[in-house]
């Protein structure tokens, strides 16, 4: 049954496992549509799910070492992948062929740990080494480079190593945690730092989420505790041909003080992952349990008290991720199951018409004159042949209202967004995938 008709009103977090796909993955994401899975393995290949078919529909070969990061573009056409072979490939799915085409393939000097796309241009990449450097990469031929966050602070006595990073939901500011405990941010465009953030008591930041609306910010440190933030508005930075960044006096030295805090207070568990809700108003979070495959639930909406604790057997939990548009989640078991949850919903079968009314028990229908007759079979053949004239659409595609991430448009004048927009035109709402037949033929 359609899940829009059973109760559009009820926003709820997943309650049981819906499936399980095995596919010897250590973590998996959803694409922004919401359709697909991406999944990346230790064996260096990442793997494309079909969520409605339950099947794989790409294999993305292409790494010698194990997958550290996979992202997708803002419409779901291009697939990154870092992996410890210092590399990081950027798929295109619209090529007719699999393993799909390499788009682009991006080289370091240390393994690639983390990466991710801009929120809204492809060609934008930001990447995390394990030597604890974070780069942005662009690709566009007008502002093309690779360029080191934090390389005007080599001056400084010690420099903190950094641990983690993350665009924020707006493409503005790219988030960087540090073993120091502290959060530094830095402009996209100017690649300057405008803030850093102190976190009493946190320890090694581990890492880092954001709500819808990019306000609030999640991050999960070493001290074993969730915290919750509400950001502060960080103020914009010179242009670059003006100066580097900002001085040290208009860089925003802050502590910032959690909203929420969560943990486990009886068996003081470790977190490996945390993800929120698409209405920010839920957060979940892996326990890294050696024995048990367990997720926590908290409701933000009501003052972060704990909703619930979802047990998906022995196997060890490994990463967990959130659906983009409903209350599902993707979690990913040590042996490379992912567990599909889902919140199952009673069927509401009067809402299918309104004259429509369930009945609890039999009940006897009495027929109308003529309900039940039969209509004359030349009409009945040429209703049938006009809809079989009809064109259908089996390669289906990805340009609904969900097929694209929830972004704010371009305000004039704003020329961070400005600036990120320029040059993204191959990522496209009207892209099409192929379907690769079994003798190799691709169907349009």
């Amino acid at each position: 049954m359609n899940a829009t008709l059973l109760n559009p009103f009820t926003i709820t977090h997943p309650t049981s496992i819906q499936t399980s796909l095995v596919s010897g993955a250590s973590f998996a994401r959803f694409d922004p549509s919401g359709k697909l899975l991406a999944a990346g393995r230790p064996d260096g290949s990442g793997v494309i799910w079909d969520l409605d078919t339950r099947a794989t529909i790409r294999w993305c070969e292409g790494h010698v070492k194990g997958i550290t990061a996979i992202d997708w573009s803002r419409n779901s056409r291009f697939v990154l992948t870092a992996s410890k072979d210092w590399n990081i490939i950027i798929w295109d799915l619209a090529s007719p062929c699999d393993p799909p085409q390499r788009h682009t393939t991006i080289r370091f000097d240390a393994p690639v740990v983390g990466a991710s796309f801009h929120p809204r241009n492809s060609r934008i990449v930001l990447a995390l080494l394990s030597t604890g450097e974070a780069y942005i990469v662009d690709l566009r031929s007008s502002h093309r480079g690779r360029f080191e966050l934090g390389a005007e602070d080599d001056g400084d006595e010690k420099r903190t190593i950094m641990t983690t990073v993350r665009f924020d939901p707006t493409g503005r500011h790219v988030f960087v945690g540090t073993s120091a405990g502290t959060i530094e941010v830095y402009n996209t465009r100017t690649k300057s730092l405008v803030a850093r953030h102190r976190i009493v008591g946190a320890g090694v930041i581990k890492g880092i989420v954001f709500a819808n609306g990019g306000r609030r910010l999640a991050t999960n440190s070493s001290d074993r505790t969730i915290r919750q933030f509400t950001l502060p508005t960080y103020p914009a930075p010179p242009e670059p041909n003006t100066t580097y960044g900002l001085s040290k006096s208009q860089i925003v030295e802050t502590e910032l003080e959690p909203t929420h805090r969560f943990n486990d207070p009886i068996s003081k568990v470790a977190w490996h992952a945390i993800s929120y809700s698409p209405d920010g108003e839920w957060l979940a979070g892996g326990a890294a349990d050696p024995a048990a495959h367990k997720i926590y639930i908290w409701d933000i909406s009501n003052d972060g008290q704990f909703a619930s604790a979802l047990d998906g057997g022995r196997e060890p939990l490994l990463d967990v991720h959130w659906h983009p548009h409903g209350p599902r989640l993707a979690s990913t078991t040590k042996d490379g199951n992912i567990l599909i949850w889902h919140c199952p919903s009673p069927e509401r079968w009067g809402a299918f018409a309104g004259g429509f009314e369930e009945a609890d028990e039999n009940v006897w229908y009495e027929e109308g004159e003529r309900e039940f007759d039969l209509e004359d079979e030349a009409e009945l053949a040429l209703r049938k042949k006009l809809q079989e004239d009809e064109d259908v659409d089996i390669v289906g595609g990805i340009e609904d209202s969900t097929s694209t991430a929830p972004l704010n448009d371009v305000t004039p004048g704003d020329v961070d967004l400005e600036w990120a927009d320029e040059e993204g035109e191959l990522d496209r709402k009207d892209w099409r995938m192929k379907i690769i037949t079994v003798e190799g033929e691709e169907v349009y």
